[in-house]
């Protein structure tokens, strides 16, 4: 067992005390100001449309329903309907915000006096990760920042809360050869705590409280997060020349993807994210979120506003707060600081994961934390957009099982009064809804409506693409633009019946308390095995066979048919999720960092291949003498 590596400078420790939920707090350091006009403007134009279409869609449903008056059932598939739509259409609102925002120029908050220089410490908390490619991105990152300058003074940190000891190893390795590699100034150093308590939580915490007071700011990073010198230096100088904020956050582009859902992933983040993320930004204003990564923080402001304590469980006990990002944004505001948020900051990166499974594994960690903040809502202070934020992250995945529900409720309709699944329905039930044709001209209308609405977002982020100073061009011209398009949309449908189940199914685990630990998220993915695909999506396929089955006798609407088939083909569409394209196959729903690959994912690439060479490279046993 070897020593433990640890590289620090000299210690500055910074006070950092758990929050109380249960009373305001304010930060005498914080310029606390109201939210601008602009916001309550954008606002409105964002949450007011979505308003109107749900009410209007609940008028029509109601006169659908109510001719003679309304049953219980019948009304709670409107309530259901009616909730669903507010949040679709509120996400169609703000990309079209979004589209107005991308044809007027950028406003950089403007310096309140000269903006002094900042000194600015990235970090980056790894557990078992792949010591080669977190120094490779590392090493990229720090020569880029060494190349362009900028004023401020930059080092970076790898939080190591490794466990297994030969990953530890590989780990030091790596980091004492990029230490021997990297020109004069540059800063990289190390430290692994004997124990993760805490998690990332209590690693950030740690490193605030051990080193915190010798840096202005620090930049969260990710195990596999990459920036490049000039998005970093912008996110630098915005918080320079903006004494009020306590948090920025730039917008990640999903890179490096080479299996078929990643690519699926990655275009849509690169096509369509950008509309959707102008309109989040326009209506969160100074109010916005954080999303643990890519983003950069005033230390002293963070230490003494987002200390984040246990929560307080039945029977005594405690939780750690699992999606702690979303909780600190909310604490930073509270404080009086702003969260803001900047999505036309270029060269801010992540990975997505390579398959189906390995995406429902990070989401059920996703799921598990963000319904854990359902219980913070009531915290004391906090405003009114940071609950929005914590509320809007948990109706994420409660959004599933209310969309399975409507679901089985269309089933069980059928597509018409004499044909529908259960006796409940029939004529010789006295209390069965009088349910509408299905087959009637305006109730069609009214699904069809459903379903474009789901689509709107992406075809309005077609437009986005000249608005946001790119080119079809860039993505390898119209034709191979027009078919991966085709090619995402196609494929989301596929996937997303297949994506709600299992959010329910994440969501019922973590009620009857069956979601248990915290694992690593899984970057390489891989292939698996038809028993462990057939395991995890076995009630997909029940479901979507039950389904069909009730389509093709004619009890069940025809209009299910899409979710019917993508509900029973999941395991055949879970392996084909993994598929790792290669050739020319991997230009298949290319982006713009596909077609025109930025230096610094290029250089990082050439080092984390050096790096793994020496690692794997066999130990030289000198002979005895």
């Amino acid at each position: 067992m070897t020593r433990d590596l640890c590289v620090m400078p000299d210690a500055s420790p910074l006070e950092m005390p758990a929050q109380n939920f249960q009373s305001v707090f304010r930060d005498g350091a914080a310029p606390l100001g109201d939210v601008p006009r602009t916001a309550v403007l954008w606002r409105l134009l964002a949450f007011g449309p979505a308003l109107a279409a749900t009410a209007g869609l609940v008028w029509l449903m109601v006169g659908w329903f109510g001719d003679d008056g309304m049953a219980a059932m019948e009304t709670g598939l409107v309530t259901l309907i009616a909730f669903n739509f507010f949040w679709i259409s509120l996400t169609v609102s703000t990309v079209l915000l979004g589209l107005f925002r991308l044809t007027r120029k950028e406003a950089m908050p403007a310096p309140q006096g000269p903006a002094r220089p900042l000194k600015v410490a990235l970090l980056m908390p790894v557990y078992n990760e792949v010591p080669w490619y977190i120094l490779g991105n590392a090493r990229s990152m720090l020569e880029e920042l060494r190349r362009r300058g900028g004023g401020h003074e930059y080092a970076l940190f790898i939080l190591s809360d490794t466990r297994d000891e030969a990953i530890a190893v590989s780990e030091q390795a790596a980091v004492e050869a990029v230490r021997a590699t990297l020109p004069e100034g540059a800063q990289l150093y190390y430290r692994r705590r004997a124990e993760n308590t805490d998690r990332k939580v209590g690693n950030i915490a740690d490193w605030v409280r051990g080193w915190g007071g010798a840096w202005d700011a620090m930049l969260v990073l990710d195990a596999d997060s990459l920036m490049t010198g000039r998005a970093i230096v912008r996110l630098s100088d915005a918080l320079a020349a903006d004494p009020g904020a306590g948090l920025i956050q730039s917008f990640p582009q999903l890179i490096g993807a080479h299996s078929v859902f990643g690519r699926m992933q990655q275009f849509a983040n690169g096509v369509y994210g950008a509309a959707l993320a102008e309109g989040v930004a326009s209506w969160s204003g100074g109010e916005g979120n954080y999303w643990g990564h890519n983003a950069i923080i005033r230390t002293r402001a963070f230490a003494a506003s987002a200390g984040l304590p246990h929560l307080q469980r039945r029977g005594g006990r405690t939780a750690l707060i699992m999606s702690h990002d979303f909780v600190e944004a909310g604490l930073l505001r509270r404080a009086g600081w702003s969260v803001r948020f900047l999505p036309r900051i270029k060269g801010s990166y992540e990975e997505t994961p390579a398959t189906l499974i390995d995406h429902i594994r990070r989401d059920r960690r996703w799921c598990q934390g963000n319904l854990q903040h359902l219980n913070l809502l009531a915290t004391r202070g906090f405003r009114g957009m940071s609950r929005f934020h914590l509320f809007n992250g948990a109706i994420g995945y409660l959004m599933s099982p209310i969309w399975f529900a409507l679901l089985l409720m269309w089933a069980l309709i059928g597509p018409s009064e004499e044909a529908s699944v259960l006796s409940y329905f029939s004529e010789t039930n006295p209390l069965r809804p009088v349910w509408p044709e299905m087959t009637e001209g305006r109730h069609v209308l009214i699904i069809v409506l459903m379903y474009a609405m789901l689509l709107a977002p992406k075809l309005l982020g077609i437009v986005a693409v000249p608005l946001s100073g790119a080119s079809f061009g860039a993505f390898g011209g119209a034709g191979r633009f027009g078919l991966a398009l085709v090619s995402e949309i196609i494929l989301s449908i596929l996937y997303a019946p297949i994506l709600m189940v299992q959010q329910m199914i994440a969501v019922f685990r973590i009620v009857f308390g069956l979601q248990q630990g915290w694992a690593p998220q899984a970057r390489d993915g891989g292939q698996y095995g038809l028993r462990t695909l057939a395991i995890c999506h076995a009630l997909e396929t029940v479901s979507g066979v039950a389904l069909t089955l009730g389509i093709l006798i004619g009890v069940v609407t025809p209009w299910l048919i899409p979710i019917a088939i993508s509900l029973a083909l999941a395991i055949p569409l879970s392996a084909l999720s993994g598929l790792s394209l290669a050739g020319r196959a991997r230009s298949w729903m290319g982006t713009r960092e596909d077609y025109r690959e930025p230096a610094v994912t290029r250089t990082a690439r050439i080092y984390r291949g050096e790096l793994k060479a020496m690692l794997e490279r066999p130990a030289v046993v000198q002979p005895a003498e």
